[in-house]
């Protein structure tokens, strides 16, 4: 389902975030399903299980997930709640593309092989949609 890499420069909490986000985004988690408790995932990965609790509140905070007794932690919507000028959100989302090319970049990667990339990834989410 999720998976991190304990050696890239990504804090693993945002690998966490984007991980669960894409996921969603994918529609591989939809409303209703139940995450992993905070202390399972956490060994699953191999990490603090806080470093797993602020993701999940961070997620929480979006309006993504919510803790329900009896359930744990569940997807509650597949759109985050309007919390902030959209324009604050296009900046958020440029600033991690573009670490994300920047990062394909540096692996020596080229322009054709990150576009084939791209297209596959806006293929995949928008076509599920």
């Amino acid at each position: 389902m999720l998976s991190v890499s304990l050696t890239s420069q990504v804090p693993l909490h945002d690998q966490i975030v984007s991980g669960l986000r894409g996921l969603i985004a994918a529609g591989k988690l939809v409303e209703g399903d139940e995450l992993p408790p905070v202390r399972q995932l956490a060994a699953d990965l191999g990490i603090n299980l806080n470093t797993v609790a602020r993701a999940y509140r961070e997620l929480t905070n979006a309006g993504l997930l919510a803790s329900v007794r009896g359930r744990g932690t569940i997807v509650i919507a597949t759109t985050e709640r309007a919390s902030g000028p959209k324009a604050g959100e296009r900046r958020r989302v440029e600033s991690g593309i573009a670490a994300a090319l920047a990062d394909a970049k540096l692996s020596g990667l080229s322009r054709s092989d990150i576009e084939l990339m791209l297209a596959r990834q806006v293929e995949r989410l928008w076509t599920s949609v």
